[in-house]
Parts: C-alpha cells; sequence; structure tokens
C-alpha cells in the first residue's frame, strides 16, 4: 500500500505545472453566478482532451463520471464562480476583467478537480465503484448546488457521499496543510433579509412636515444587534450583518424610503428562525416609534451544512495514508470555532453524508496577509497538486472500503 501511495502521489505532483496554467487561465478569466460561459467551456475542452465525457447540468453546471458502472458512487466538487471585487493583487495572471475577479479561490478548486479528473482517469481500472465530478457554479450566490440538484446530480448514479475542498488565504494555516472537520456543522446558515422603511419625504429644514427614514433605519440598525446580546444563551452562534444601507439623494432633502439588506447566519435551525421572528418584529414595531412603516422580506435561504462523522473519520484515516503530516489534527465541525461563512453544498449535506476539507494555500506569515475576497487576497498554486491528489485518493480509497 505505501509502495502505491507513493506512486499515486508522485503521479498528482507531475501535474503540477499544468494545474497551475489551467488556473491562471482560469483566474484572468473571472466570471460570476451562472455567466460562466469561458469558465465552462474550457472545462469542458480540458475534460475531453483527458478523454472523459462531460454532460451539462441545470444552468451551467457540468458534470463528468469515471469508473465501472454499478457499485457505490462518490461526488467530489469544485465551484467555478468568481466574486464582483476589482482586483488588486499584483500577479501577472491578474483578471483581465474590471470589476471580478477570483477572490475566493474557486479558480484553484476547478484547477484541481480537474486534476482529479485526469488523475482518476489514469486510475480508472482501480475505481471499485464510480466517481462524479461536479462543476459547480453560483456557489457565491447560494444558488448552484440547488439548481444543480434540481437537474439530477445526485442521480444517475445516485450519489452515496460526498466531498467539497475549500482553499484558505490569509490566515496563519500552513500552506499545504489539510484540515478536516470531525462532524456535526460545518458552515451557517444563511437567511437573506431586506427591509424597506417607508417615511414622508420633505425639506430638510423643515423636518416637522416629515417622517424621516433614516432615523427609523438607523435605530433598526442597532436594535438588531440586541438580538444576539440579550435574546440568546452565551455562546450561540448568530451573526446577524446588514451589508447595505441606503437611502437619500441630496444633503438638504429628507428622504422617502430607506433600504437596509442583509444576511442572517446561524449554526441551528431553530436559531435562525428565532432571528428571523424577531427581526421582524423589531424592524416593524421600531419604525412606528419613529412613525414610518418597515416591510420585511426573507429570500435565498441556505441551510447549514453538517459534515457526516463517519465520513469525516474516513477522510482522515485516508488522507493521513498519503499525506501523513500534512493533515492537522482534528477540527471541531462548531462554527464557533471555523468560521460563520455559509456554503450551499449544504443543500448536499441535507440528502447524502457530506465532508468538507480545508487546505491552506496562503500563510500569512509566507506574505499571503489579505483573506479570502479581499481585492488584494493571493492564493499559493503550488498546493494545487496537494488538493488534487487528495479530491481523488479519497475517492478512490472510499470506493474500496464500501464496494
Amino acid at each position: 500500500m505505501e509502495e502505491f501511495n507513493a506512486k499515486f502521489l508522485q503521479d498528482a505532483r507531475a501535474l503540477s505545472e499544468e494545474l497551475i496554467k489551467w488556473r491562471r487561465d482560469l483566474h484572468r478569466h473571472p466570471e460570476l453566478s451562472f455567466d460562466l460561459t469561458y469558465t465552462k467551456a474550457y472545462v469542458k475542452e480540458r475534460l475531453a482532451e483527458m478523454g472523459c465525457e462531460p454532460v451539462d447540468c441545470g444552468k451551467s453546471g457540468v458534470v463528468v463520471v469515471l469508473g465501472k458502472g454499478g457499485g457505490k458512487t462518490v461526488l467530489i466538487r469544485g465551484d467555478m464562480d468568481a466574486l464582483p471585487v476589482q482586483e488588486e493583487a499584483d500577479v501577472p495572471y491578474r483578471s483581465e476583467h474590471d470589476g471580478k475577479m477570483h477572490a475566493c479561490g474557486h479558480d484553484m478548486h476547478t484547477a484541481m478537480l480537474l486534476g482529479a479528473a485526469k488523475l482518476l482517469k489514469q486510475y480508472e481500472d482501480r475505481l471499485e465503484g464510480q466517481v462524479k465530478l461536479m462543476f459547480q457554479p453560483a456557489e457565491e450566490t447560494l444558488g448552484g448546488a440547488r439548481d444543480m440538484i434540481a437537474n439530477g446530480v445526485l442521480e444517475n448514479p445516485k450519489v452515496d457521499a460526498a466531498l467539497m475542498l475549500h482553499v484558505v488565504t490569509g490566515t496563519p494555516i500552513p500552506k499545504g496543510a489539510l484540515m478536516i472537520p470531525e462532524g456535526g456543522t460545518g458552515s451557517a446558515s444563511n437567511d437573506r433579509f431586506i427591509i424597506r422603511v417607508k417615511g414622508k419625504g420633505g425639506h430638510g429644514a423643515m423636518p416637522q412636515l416629515s417622517i424621516d427614514p433614516i432615523t427609523a433605519a438607523a435605530h433598526i440598525h442597532l436594535n438588531l444587534q440586541e438580538i444576539h446580546a440579550r435574546e440568546l444563551t452565551p455562546g450561540e452562534f448568530l451573526v446577524i450583518t446588514p451589508g447595505i444601507f441606503q437611502a437619500g439623494t441630496a444633503s438638504n432633502i429628507i428622504a422617502d424610503t430607506a433600504l437596509i439588506e442583509g444576511t442572517i447566519r446561524a449554526s441551528a435551525e431553530e436559531t435562525s428562525s428565532f432571528a428571523m421572528k424577531r427581526l421582524r418584529e423589531i424592524a416593524e414595531n421600531t419604525a412606528k416609534v419613529f412613525r414610518a412603516e418597515a416591510e420585511v422580506e426573507f429570500v435565498d435561504h441556505c441551510p447549514a451544512m453538517i459534515a457526516d462523522g463517519g465520513l469525516s473519520k474516513a477522510a482522515r484515516d485516508y488522507l493521513t495514508e498519503l499525506l501523513g503530516q500534512a493533515v492537522l489534527p482534528p477540527l471541531t465541525g462548531n462554527v464557533n470555532k471555523v468560521g460563520g461563512g455559509s456554503e450551499d453544498f449544504a443543500f448536499v449535506s441535507e440528502r447524502v453524508p457530506t465532508i468538507s476539507l480545508l487546505l491552506g494555500a496562503g500563510c500569512s506569515s509566507d506574505g499571503c496577509t489579505y483573506p479570502q475576497h479581499h481585492p488584494k487576497a493571493l492564493f499559493d498554486d503550488t498546493v494545487l497538486s496537494q488538493g488534487t491528489a487528495a479530491y481523488a485518493y479519497f475517492a478512490l480509497r472510499w470506493l474500496k472500503d464500501n464496494r
């Protein structure tokens, strides 16, 4: 087994130059949400060159199935979309599209999944079942996984287990290190809210003749933070973030309306339900205090992602076999420790046992000081072969143990 693992890892590392080229090509051409014309065509062309048969799935997804018919099926995912960020990173392969950047590392994920396809194609005769590769759009807008599920990504063949991998940068996590949650809640739920505050516009010099929606909205914004501070058990995870606050057109006009948009993130569905109820009550009643009206709308629900404990242990065992000390000590699945970000792979975790890996791709002590989603974020693409090996080896070993 040790001899096989050494050869497998050597073959993964032999792909490094090609992986870096793919990643940098994708980095130069970032695309958003479901609008992935270049990215999708690029992925399908690379897959066809490997002898794979890519199939469209949903609005912009791509699926490839490798291995033998029958037996179990394991799914591995790479997301493909970028962010609406103007890149400021000083790299020769920086984004060529104004206002768009792969600031979250999805170009890394796509390249690694292409690498996994090539590696698994090489070892296809050793697969004791089937591997389904899920090239997913629209993770940032939390709609891509749901769209692909609706279009059959978990069927024909039916998926029995699923894995995703996400790179991290701007942290103390060493380059090339793998972190594997033990099980439990691995990412927070996400509910987007919209609060429209209706006042009565007028002249800035005569406030008594108007109803100022900005005053009402400002108090709503402040009062929302009391939900977490005073209405939950200490330590219970909840983050309410009003990310948009818009009102007014001129300094001497009292606006007619104000708008607040934001997100509620929680580690448990009952917590998010409670927060949504209280947000509505606080917004509506705070507005009334200031003679205004508030209308609340909730959109784009994404559940919390749950890591399967048994699958997590298997992933740790398999990847320690392959990568040794690069696999860090167990990471708790508590989102208080791993962060409150949301992940639409949660829709997969509702249906099949799922696990998420984290791969260090930019250590703060090595000059990668900016976090993901920052316009100066840097990702070290020398770790691509490590991610490719992790993707492919997990799939191969899980199928062997579950044939």
